[in-house]
């Protein structure tokens, strides 16, 4: 028998350096990612015997050879200054000379009223719920996959987005079209959860140790997931056999199909449909700091951008004039 391959002790270390500070296990294995490319690029050099300037070539490197995005070169360096005053205790310094990737100036994919209709035509069972959840109430998609049945409100029609983007709370609209839709899930999501429990693997996963502080917690109906994984699997981290959320590439391949099947001609995503539904509720004459809020944008330049895709001024406040003249 092939010898089991051991991890790297240093690797190791950065690994419960992430670990420690609740880090996602998407950050996590996209830090590890990054300090091994880093290591393998300086000829596996041990990050210990480098420092500024060779955190300078790398990134260079992302940005004029491997010709990588800005977000990609800042998650780069994000990685790498995390591996230095975390786990090495050598803060970096000014980093001078990187060439930085460029991030282009474009407007986002936004879809008109009729094209979200028939997108949303096209999606059916789960995914038409959660695509619902992005146009409806403006969702980020992993927003939506991991909401917990406690955070829905059906009384007053409102949902708790927890440690969304920036790790922010914030509560946004839940659609009344959604009650009778989402109720139904929720009971079919209550029988695969006992089916759950009489197998042995009815605990979910808490973020924040909070399994720690609340025993019972990961057993409990509240902290379920309302869109289940379709199959319990195996936790990476702690090893137990669960039921996680949703696979968000599902969604996003449903999405895509309905997009292609709705012959529409935009490169449009899941996304697209949070950016339409910013800038209806601006065309419908919402003010911008609503929006804002219902996005979770911390920067109103953020929200701003979505000013500049619909076709009338004044930020797309409605004139009065309208109601005056009896056009409206």
């Amino acid at each position: 028998m092939t010898p089991e391959k051991r991890p790297s002790p240093f690797l190791e270390q950065l690994r419960n350096a992430i670990r420690v500070r609740h880090y996602s296990i998407r950050t996590e294995e996209a830090y590890l990612h990054w300090v091994k490319r880093f290591i393998l690029f300086h000829g596996k050099r041990h990050p210990e015997d480098m420092g500024e300037f060779e955190v300078g070539e790398f990134l260079t490197h992302l940005a004029v050879t491997r010709k990588v995005s800005a977000n990609t070169q800042n998650q780069a360096l994000n990685a790498l200054v995390f591996l230095y005053k975390q786990v090495l205790g050598k803060p970096l310094g000014q980093i001078n000379g990187v060439v930085r990737a460029k991030k282009p100036a474009k407007l986002p994919v936004v879809l008109t009223l009729d094209e979200v209709r028939t997108v949303l035509g096209k999606l059916t069972g789960t995914h038409w719920l959660v695509a619902c959840l992005l146009y409806g109430s403006g969702l980020r998609l992993m927003e939506s996959v991991r909401l917990r049945v406690k955070d829905l409100d059906f009384e007053h029609r409102a949902i708790l987005v927890r440690h969304g983007k920036g790790g922010k709370d914030r509560v946004v609209t839940l659609p009344d079209e959604l009650i009778i839709p989402l109720r139904r899930h929720i009971d079919n999501r209550r029988t695969l959860f006992e089916q759950d429990k009489a197998a042995g693997c009815g605990t979910v996963y808490l973020p924040f140790a909070l399994d720690r502080k609340y025993p019972n917690a990961p057993k409990e109906w509240g902290w379920q997931y309302v869109f289940p994984a379709t199959h319990v699997s195996k936790d990476p981290r702690s090893g137990i056999y669960r039921r996680h959320h949703l696979d968000e590439s599902a969604v996003q391949k449903a999405v895509r199909r309905a997009v292609v099947e709705a012959d529409i001609g935009k490169p449009a995503s899941c996304h697209s449909l949070r950016h339409s539904f910013a800038t209806h509720l601006l065309e419908r004459g919402a003010d911008i700091r609503t929006v804002q809020e219902q996005l979770g944008h911390s920067d109103i330049r953020t929200t701003q951008i979505y000013t500049h895709v619909i076709q009338r001024g004044g930020l797309a406040v409605r004139s009065p004039l309208g109601a005056v003249l009896g056009s409206a």
